[in-house]
C-alpha cells in the first residue's frame, strides 16, 4: 500500500484536485453545514455539482481514491467515492471506511457513489445493520434504498433478508427518517416489495413501540400515493 501511495501519477492528480479544491471553496456554504450538525475535520464548503465535475475528468483510480480518503477532508473523501474503481475495493476498506464516518452526507455519498457498485453491496448492506456505531446501521439502510434504486438486475427476493432487520431498527429513532426513504424506495420497486413493505408495516404497528408504531404511520401513507 505505501508503494501505491507514492505512484507519480496519483500524487499528480491528487495535488491538483486539492488545488481544485481550494478555487471553489465556500466558507459560507461550510458554516451553514456545521450550523446543521454536518462536521468535518476540514470542509471548504465546496458544492457536490463541483466535485463531481472534478471526478468526472479523472480515470478510476483506487490508488488516488485511497490518497484523496486518508487526507480527511470534507471534499477529498468524497471525491474518494466518485474516483475509485469499485472492482477492486475490499470488504476491509468498505468496513474501515464506513466506521470512520461521523455524519450523514458522508454516508450517503459512499453509498450512492461507491459501495453500491461493489460485488459486497449485499453483503454489506445486512452486515451493517447489526452494527455498533450509529453510522454504520444508517450505510446499512441508505444502501439498500440505493441498491432498490440502481440494481435491476438482482430478484427482488434478495431484499427480504433486509426488510426482516429493518424490525428492530425502526425503534431507533434517529434511523426513522432514512428507514422511510429506503422502503418507499423498495415499495416503488416492485408490486411484490410494496406487499412486503406493508407486511412489514403491519408488524411495526403491532409491535407497541411508540417509535416503529409512527414510523409504520408514515410508511402506510406514503405507500397509498404510489398505488
Amino acid at each position: 500500500m505505501d508503494i501505491w501511495l507514492d505512484d507519480r501519477e496519483s500524487e499528480i492528480l491528487f495535488r491538483h484536485l486539492l488545488r481544485a479544491i481550494e478555487k471553489h471553496r465556500s466558507w459560507e456554504v461550510a458554516e451553514r453545514m456545521k450550523q446543521h450538525g454536518i462536521l468535518y475535520k476540514m470542509n471548504w464548503g465546496v458544492p457536490l455539482t463541483s466535485l463531481r465535475e472534478m471526478a468526472a475528468d479523472v480515470a478510476p483510480s483506487h490508488i488516488l481514491s485511497f490518497k484523496l480518503w486518508n487526507r480527511q477532508w470534507r471534499e477529498t473523501m468524497i471525491l474518494a467515492t466518485l474516483v475509485d474503481d469499485a472492482a477492486l475495493v475490499t470488504e476491509q476498506q468498505m468496513d474501515f471506511w464506513t466506521r470512520s464516518m461521523e455524519n450523514s452526507e458522508i454516508a450517503e455519498q459512499a453509498s450512492a457513489n461507491l459501495w453500491c457498485r461493489t460485488p459486497f453491496a449485499y453483503v454489506k448492506m445486512l452486515e451493517w445493520c447489526r452494527g455498533k456505531k450509529h453510522w454504520v446501521r444508517f450505510s446499512a439502510i441508505h444502501l439498500g434504498g440505493r441498491l432498490a434504486l440502481t440494481d435491476n438486475k438482482s430478484p427482488d427476493e434478495i431484499f427480504d433478508p433486509f426488510l426482516e432487520e429493518i424490525i428492530p431498527l425502526a425503534r431507533d429513532g434517529a434511523l426513522s427518517e432514512v428507514i422511510a426513504r429506503t422502503l418507499l424506495l423498495l415499495a416503488n420497486r416492485s408490486p411484490y416489495l410494496r406487499n412486503m413493505v406493508v407486511d412489514l408495516v403491519k408488524e411495526l404497528r403491532a409491535s407497541g413501540h411508540p417509535t416503529a408504531i409512527s414510523l409504520a404511520v408514515e410508511i402506510e401513507e406514503a405507500v397509498k400515493y404510489l398505488e
